[in-house]
């Protein structure tokens, strides 16, 4: 795609957090860059305001008006949307996110592309985080606001952008999954299990969207792939044309913690190289950066190097963020929405904080896992807390019958208000509180952390 002067884009669904780095990426690259989404508000609708970007509430067909030189889609909207229907009727130009970040960005980039169902933020923002300390200013778009940048995407004049890529569909005129438009030279494949319950009808249709993403990758490309996940060796099996660098327990590549301290190393073939103390925490973190060493060390970034910028790595918001600390109650925010995950996450706060209680507090918000495709797991997955919350409101599962198992320190709920008050009259000084969502949790955090500086603690 060939960018005239001062080309306009109108982007629909520019709020979510895929679209926005879109339009920060565009407006970056110097075209004119309007929007409108469904719900526009902060913090996403300040980002963007603060880069002039317009910004209008709904699908109103009067946005023709704007008379932009191509829409930009979303795969937020969908059929009838009153503002496609018109394009279409009209024959206007239009493209999706993805296809457009291709042809206008990534097809001049070496791309590093981070797939799979966990993890993908944190290592996308590792990898980021290494090949800018090494001095290579990629650019970037990620699946959340990495804190060592305090922006989610940006454009520089680099070779290398490093880019989250994400297996949900395109758009609602093109149902392959969104990375099939990256063409990475380097592709970090980190694990894969069930997911996206509303696209995906089994495991086996993820496998064969990722092998199709494995078809992409040139053959003097690079695939970094998690061999401890079952999945991905079956992806693998149906066929390969380009260099795999394996790593997990079992591989060339894995990594070591030594006197159950923070103290990490690297081995290969197990020779130590390379050691390094992380401000993280959790072994699901210690793949995640192992896979981001190994995808910085195939764009020329050595091991040494790459271990010294994890050591200053600031982490992700929501992704393990302490948001607050009140009377030695640490109050957590985690983007949880896969039972394996919360599990994961679970065990690293128990092994971070022994002798801590951990207060899990959930909201099952994904399409999955409100629809209850993980309730053979979920229960299970949160038996390690001392006390479950879980928020019960637009569930379509009886939460009572699914966490009877888990005995009296479970408490369920469809008011938020009532969730936060219950929280801090249960937590005390040592605890974790551990709030769990994908979205926005109706900003329980801050009813928490409010209501417990506010209580008197004896």
């Amino acid at each position: 795609m060939t960018k005239k002067k001062s080309m306009h884009i109108h982007i629909l669904g520019v709020c979510g957090s895929f679209m926005g780095g879109i339009a920060a990426i565009a407006t970056q690259a110097g075209y004119k860059v309007t929007g409108c989404d469904e719900g526009v508000y902060p913090p996403m609708s300040l980002q963007l305001q603060a880069m002039g970007i317009d910004l209008i509430e709904g699908w109103g067909a009067e946005q023709l008006d704007l008379n932009p030189d191509l829409y930009v889609v979303g795969n937020v909207v969908s059929r009838g949307n009153a503002l496609m229907e018109e394009i279409l009727n009209r024959n206007l130009p239009y493209v999706s996110g993805p296809q457009w970040l291709h042809e206008s960005v990534l097809s001049s980039k070496w791309v590093l592309a981070v797939a799979g169902t966990h993890g993908k933020t944190t290592t996308t923002s590792m990898l980021a985080k290494i090949l800018d300390y090494a001095g290579l200013n990629p650019g970037f778009l990620v699946g959340g606001v990495p804190i060592d940048f305090g922006v989610s995407s940006r454009l520089t004049s680099s070779d290398f952008f490093v880019i989250e890529a994400d297996e949900y569909d395109t758009a609602f005129f093109d149902k392959r999954s969104k990375f099939l438009h990256y063409h990475p030279r380097t592709a970090v494949l980190n694990n894969l299990e069930y997911d996206h319950a509303d696209i995906f009808p089994n495991l086996d249709a993820i496998e064969r969207q990722f092998h199709h993403f494995v078809r992409t990758v040139p053959s003097k490309g690079v695939l970094i792939v998690n061999r401890d996940s079952p999945a991905l060796s079956r992806v693998i099996e149906r066929g390969c044309w380009s260099e795999v660098i394996p790593f997990g327990a079992a591989e060339s590549w894995t990594y070591r913690k030594l006197n159950n301290g923070g103290h990490i190393e690297i081995l290969y073939n197990g020779v130590i190289k390379g050691s390094y103390d992380p401000g993280f925490f959790g072994p699901h973190n210690l793949e995640n950066a192992l896979a981001a060493l190994l995808a910085a060390r195939h764009s020329g970034v050595p091991i040494e190097i790459g271990l010294r910028a994890l050591e200053d790595f600031g982490g992700v918001k929501r992704r393990m963020e302490l948001r607050g600390e009140v009377n030695k109650i640490k109050v957590y925010d985690d983007f949880a929405h896969h039972p394996t995950a919360i599990k994961a996450t679970l065990e690293s706060v128990k092994q971070r904080y022994p002798s801590a209680r951990v207060l899990a507090v959930l909201e099952p918000r994904s399409n999955s896992m409100r629809l209850g495709h993980h309730n053979a797991h979920l229960s299970d997955s949160l038996a390690i807390a001392d006390i479950i919350y879980c928020y019960t409101g637009d569930l379509d599962w009886n939460a009572e019958e699914l966490f009877v198992s888990n005995g009296d320190a479970v408490f369920l709920s469809d008011d938020v208000n009532v969730m936060a008050r219950s929280i801090v009259k249960n937590a005390a000084p040592g605890d974790c509180i551990l709030i769990m969502s994908n979205g926005g949790f109706q900003n329980i955090h801050e009813k928490v952390l409010s209501l417990l500086r506010s209580k008197s603690f004896k």
